[in-house]
């Protein structure tokens, strides 16, 4: 059996659960989209602190690796959705 086939058998679909609370694909493209964009944010910050702007460079980074999780949890409630 397919890997996808036992995680059905065992109940848990944590994809098919997000989608039955009323989260949809859109809701995670928004997401994916406000993460760079806070990234962005954070970064352009950092660049005017003297005292701190490693940390704060950190951050920006940290928040900008989000996107790519949001976008594939988008990719996978479109295909719930279908």
């Amino acid at each position: 059996m397919s890997k996808k086939k036992d995680l059905e058998n065992l109940g848990f679909d944590p994809i098919k659960l997000v989608h039955d609370l009323g989260l949809q694909s859109k809701h995670a493209y928004i997401a994916g989209f406000a993460s760079i964009v806070l990234s962005l944010l954070a970064w352009l910050a950092s660049r005017g602190k003297k005292d701190d702007r490693a940390q704060s460079d950190r951050w920006g980074i940290f928040v900008g690796h989000w996107a790519p999780t949001f976008f594939a949890i988008g990719l996978a409630l479109k295909q719930e959705e279908r």
